[in-house]
């Protein structure tokens, strides 16, 4: 719900950002800059962040800088590795977005492909809502899956067998919606349904991951 989110942000920014600084015991006038996401992404959120950017950089004098949403995430994996260097491949999974880059030592990411439709994070949410699972639904999802048998239903592998790098999570979505429906109509789905439809989803949703991850690495020379 965007415009609930958006409200969201706007009610907690400023504590957040207090917060920040406290953790890493910085006062305000000591920073040299803020960067602040620029997009893509929520629009009334973005919104909220770049005024309070904005505004924050005003307060004191420093310039501000707009990030990329996604270029930031890729880059985080090198503030949590020291060992990864580029050139190398990154896959973004997030609840809106779905995507393989290319990451060189200089410039901005180069994307290689990615969701058609749907980002798989937001089908896990979704399929996690369908079984009655709690938000948020990559951790439900796997703990279900742990119980449950991957193969007890053939759920398809979206854009497998096409050559290039691209996703989609749409239909695989709606195939699970349907075997719960068939479930619900011969009567309650059971904890054994639950954990089976949590772990045959699991597996074709990240089954498509990692070959079109690992068919970027060869494409790409990377691997």
């Amino acid at each position: 719900m965007p415009e609930l989110a958006s409200r969201d942000h706007a009610r907690c920014v400023s504590q957040v950002v207090e917060e920040a600084l406290r953790c890493a015991n910085v006062a305000p006038a000591q920073l040299g800059g803020v960067a602040v996401t620029a997009g893509p992404g929520l629009v009334g959120s973005l919104l909220v962040g770049l005024c309070f950017g904005k505004a924050l950089a005003t307060r004191h004098g420093v310039p501000v800088v707009g990030v990329h949403h996604v270029a930031g995430h890729l880059a985080s994996a090198e503030l949590a590795d020291e060992r990864l260097t580029a050139p190398y491949l990154g896959l973004v999974v997030s609840g809106g977005h779905t995507a393989l880059y290319r990451i060189e030592a200089e410039g901005p990411p180069a994307l290689l492909g990615e969701t058609l439709d749907d980002a798989v994070g937001e089908a896990f949410d979704k399929v996690a809502k369908m079984l009655g699972l709690p938000y948020p639904g990559g951790p439900s999802v796997a703990r279900e899956a742990e119980a449950g048998d991957e193969c007890a239903i053939a759920f398809p592998r979206p854009m497998l067998g096409e050559p290039n790098l691209d996703f989609s999570y749409s239909g695989l979505k709606t195939a699970v919606a349907l075997q719960v429906e068939k479930r619900r109509a011969a009567g309650a789905l059971s904890p054994r349904d639950v954990a089976d439809l949590a772990a045959s989803f699991q597996a074709a949703a990240t089954d498509v991951l990692v070959a079109k991850a690992r068919r970027a690495l060869a494409r790409e020379g990377l691997g």
